[in-house]
């Protein structure tokens, strides 16, 4: 695209942000709740975008930008707007959930930008954080690029809350912080004329400018013709929706379907002989630009999940049961039962679009739209008694209240596919028939509507038993009513894990230049930064097995579960370690999975000083239903050695 003249070669992307709440608007572009995810994500997302042959060099292919720096997961909440918020962040969750994610996109990912974002963190706005800005992005982590401000940020310093006395003032006080360019007008308005006022030095100018032209540089803008470069110079307009592209778009959207829910005797998949008609009720049926969600480029052909589910050869009758997710008349529903009481299987394909979740606009109820309970109720009542398949296909970026699903049994299987891209419904097709096992699992927890009782405003993590709250996500949430937890999700077939090799014990030292006399151990944990790491490294062996009659792909998922004495002082109770997608396993196939594991990386925590703590004595991890016991050893220095 970019030697065909239609696009640059720098793009604003991953969004990184911790899906911290499920009513964020934003959370459909963010790889989820889990900061360990995040950080793989971020780093995967950035090497892909940027590298050249597989080599994290500085020369580029496109240059990414992580955002939004940081703590930013609000965006229009009960009056509450993101150009307004001022997040307050404890030390121990900005450094153990908020940070992690941008951390590793600069450290491993090497990224070329980070974007600060709108809201204040702690009091001040992040694009005006020096700390932040040049104190943890430039001299911690080592950016090798530059700085960007979220469209118009440095812009709402001065105009929307007021933080700085003059425009200049804002301009002056976002790059001496360490912002280097700004997306909006106001640098290119005042940089000058704070310049002239003596507010900013002309060596703070040029140190932006020559970490923009570096990364310009880096990217090939001043080698000459692009079709005479030697990577990248022959890509055309032929080589835009390709077949492999276009097949690339498929897998994408089947490995991110998830199987939520699906009876013994009459979940999926459909038998494609015996379904002579199917009744394909719901107001995400037949939408093209729903599937693709935001931030999204121009598709190469939409397949609907309409075209998709016809494909397969049966009778198909279609009824929207609403005009649109909104559903705010209950006048289609009548049709739409009449449609599923004369079918031999009813798919709903239910859920909400950009109208109900998006930049700019958070939820305020994590139930279905107006009257999209009532429908799948109705249809659900209507074949009582008759053993008739129902599936719920939810389609969304943020999670849905669906326990009265769960527990319907007429409702025979319920699967999310978030907003699948252009192929969303062949994949949902697939799935439903059976041509594709699906294998997803959630990045994120799913919650009943009581949660939304909780202040989106909280940006506290853990849980605080003095005043109720039960804290966030899966690895501090308390209050025990989650409806799916973070990396749920079923198969049409059943796998088996073996534990193969793993140590049950773990011997670190201290640090050669610590006096033991002067560390700081507690019974069960020791600052990290007193221990020596080379030795902290360990392997976990499993085996995987297909049990089932079915081909498919398994994820496998390893957690530490804390022990109370520790997650009374901040250590979550459960925390993905590692995680590893097996792909194509056929009936009775075994693989084997090793997970490189380190007790310093994946065994401590942050204190609430944001100082880093290793958890010892026994440890717990977990792999589906394998749970093993590994003792973290920690020996001091003798004092006088």
């Amino acid at each position: 695209m970019y030697n065909e003249g239609h696009s640059g070669l720098t793009f604003w992307s991953p969004n990184i942000n911790i899906y911290r709440d499920p009513r964020w608007g934003r959370g459909q572009e963010t790889p989820g709740e889990d900061p360990y995810l995040s950080s793989e994500y971020a780093v995967n997302f950035v090497r892909g975008l940027q590298d050249v042959d597989g080599d994290s060099s500085d020369r580029l292919k496109v240059a990414a930008c992580c955002k939004h720096y940081t703590a930013y997961d609000l965006d229009n909440w009960q009056g509450v707007d993101r150009f307004h918020f001022n997040a307050e962040v404890t030390e121990q969750d900005l450094d153990d959930t908020y940070q992690p994610p941008f951390k590793n996109c600069l450290v491993n990912g090497n990224a070329a930008c980070i974007m600060c974002s709108y809201n204040r963190v702690n009091g001040v706005p992040s694009c005006v954080d020096k700390n932040l800005l040049i104190g943890t992005v430039r001299e911690q982590w080592g950016l090798n690029g530059y700085v960007v401000s979220d469209c118009d940020s440095v812009e709402v310093l001065y105009d929307s809350i007021h933080y700085t006395q003059s425009p200049v003032d804002a301009v002056a006080d976002s790059i001496l912080a360490g912002l280097n360019l700004n997306c909006g007008n106001f640098l290119a308005s005042y940089t000058a004329k704070a310049v002239a006022q003596g507010k900013l030095s002309e060596s703070k100018v040029d140190e932006s400018l020559s970490y923009l032209y570096t990364v310009l540089m880096r990217l090939g803008y001043f080698d000459g013709d692009p079709s005479s470069q030697m990577h990248f110079g022959s890509l055309s307009a032929s080589d835009v929706c390709t077949v492999e592209h276009r097949e690339l778009a498929l897998d994408a959207a089947r490995q991110g379907i998830v199987l939520l829910k699906n009876n013994a005797t009459n979940g999926l998949p459909l038998s494609q002989p015996t379904i002579k008609t199917l009744a394909v009720i719901g107001p995400n049926v037949n939408v093209t630009s729903t599937m693709i969600g935001n931030y999204a480029g121009i598709p190469c052909k939409y397949t609907t999940p309409f075209e998709g589910l016809a494909s397969y050869g049966a009778k198909v009758l279609y009824e929207p049961g609403c005009s649109n997710v909104a559903c705010t008349s209950s006048s289609m529903i009548d049709a739409a039962v009449k449609a599923a009481d004369v079918a031999d299987a009813v798919v709903l394909i239910m859920g909400l679009d950009q109208s109900q979740e998006r930049e700019g606009l958070d939820r305020k109820s994590l139930s279905f739209p107006g009257h999209q309970t009532d429908l799948i109720m109705q249809v659900a009542n209507s074949s009582k008694g008759t053993n008739k398949p129902i599936s719920l296909v939810i389609m969304s970026g943020g999670p849905v209240d669906v326990g009265f699903a769960v527990n319907l049994s007429e409702i025979s299987s319920i699967l999310w596919v978030g907003y699948p891209g252009e192929a969303g419904g062949q994949a949902i097709a697939e799935v439903i028939y059976g041509d594709y096992n699906p294998a997803g699992r959630l990045p994120m927890s799913w919650y009943p509507e009581s949660y939304t009782e909780l202040q989106m405003t909280d940006m506290h993590m853990r849980p605080d038993p003095t005043r109720g709250y039960p804290g966030r996500t899966y690895r501090f949430y308390n209050k025990g009513d989650t409806i799916y937890e973070f990396g749920y999700g079923l198969s049409f077939t059943t796998f088996s894990h073996t534990k193969l090799s793993a140590p049950s014990q773990i011997f670190l030292h201290d640090q050669q230049n610590i006096d033991s006399s002067q560390t700081s151990e507690h019974g069960q944990e020791v600052l990290l930064e007193e221990v020596q790491c080379a030795s902290s490294n360990f392997n976990v062996k499993l085996g995987v097995k297909n049990m089932g009659s079915i081909k498919g792909d398994h994820v496998v998922m390893v957690f530490w579960h804390a022990s109370k004495a520790i997650t009374s002082k901040g250590a979550p109770k459960k925390q993905l370690m590692a995680f590893e997608r097996i792909h194509g396993l056929y009936p009775q196939e075994e693989a084997e999975v090793v997970f490189k594991l380190s007790a310093c990386e994946h065994l401590s925590y942050v204190g609430k000083d944001g100082r880093k703590l290793l958890a010892i004595g026994v440890q717990k991890i977990s792999v589906g239903d394998i749970e093993h016991h590994v003792h973290v050893h920690h020996h001091r220095n003798s004092p006088n050695l």
